[in-house]
């Protein structure tokens, strides 16, 4: 995945500031791999779920949806503690500021048109409501292929110069928070097992010893139970 994050022909990055690094924005590349892992999958899901298994659909549905909402909240956090800032600290940065903002008025204009349908397909399972659902995640697809890759090649290096550690880490607690906690674990194991050994394993040293513990304890197990209910036969990928 770490290929992914390059900067393609006609892509212009930013001057970054001169200094040392305030924060370590890893995180955001780790994050950023777990939505493309997630997304890619979504269209299919939805698109194999069998007519009237309202069960199966629901089940799907709900797992969509926790991600939907996880993604929401990471662009509004962005939005609130983020960008703003950038572009004040950073002027230089302040069109691929407006950039990212572009992108996230499409991405969240397609949230809108998920959630109805997201919400009404588990009712019936009907294949034609499940279309329209997987042809939104197609288009959904299409802008964060783009979004997600640069905003961690062109935001990211200005972000290290110009935000604290605290403030860095204070707009993950928000993130963190907003995950309901009975899905925390599964989507902790989707970020682990979507990064690279060498990001893996920093990123779960990073994390409070309680949440590792838990993790340790039940939290593999819930992530890799939820894993084989979504893709039966497909190997799950590791994770600590």
């Amino acid at each position: 995945m770490s290929d992914f994050y390059v900067a393609l022909p006609g892509e212009t990055a930013p001057a970054v500031p001169a200094g040392p690094k305030l924060c370590n924005g890893d995180d955001m590349r780790i994050l950023h791999s777990a939505f493309l892992f997630a997304y890619p999958r979504m269209a299919e899901l939805v698109r194999d779920t069998p007519p009237g298994d309202t069960a199966r659909a629901a089940f799907v549905a709900q797992w969509l949806g926790d991600i939907d909402h996880t993604l929401r909240t990471h662009h509004k956090d962005e939005e609130l503690l983020l960008f703003d800032q950038l572009a004040e600290r950073a002027p230089a940065c302040a069109l691929h500021v407006g950039q990212m903002k572009a992108h996230h008025a499409q991405v969240h204009a397609i949230l809108d048109e998920i959630e109805p349908l997201r919400l009404e397909w588990p009712k019936t399972a009907d294949p034609d409501t499940g279309e329209q659902l997987a042809d939104a995640y197609d288009r959904m697809l299409e802008v964060l292929e783009v979004h997600l890759r640069r905003e961690v090649v062109e935001i990211v290096p200005v972000a290290e110069k110009v935000i604290t550690a605290k403030e860095w880490a204070g707009m993950a607690e928000r993130g963190t928070k907003a995950v309901p906690k009975d899905r925390l674990m599964s989507q902790l194991g989707m970020l682990l097992s979507s990064s690279a050994p060498e990001d893996r394993k920093q990123f779960f040293k990073n994390i409070p010893l309680p949440v590792r513990i838990m993790y340790r304890t039940y939290g593999r197990r819930q992530y890799e139970a939820q894993f084989r209910l979504l893709w039966p036969g497909e190997a799950v990928p590791q994770t600590v």
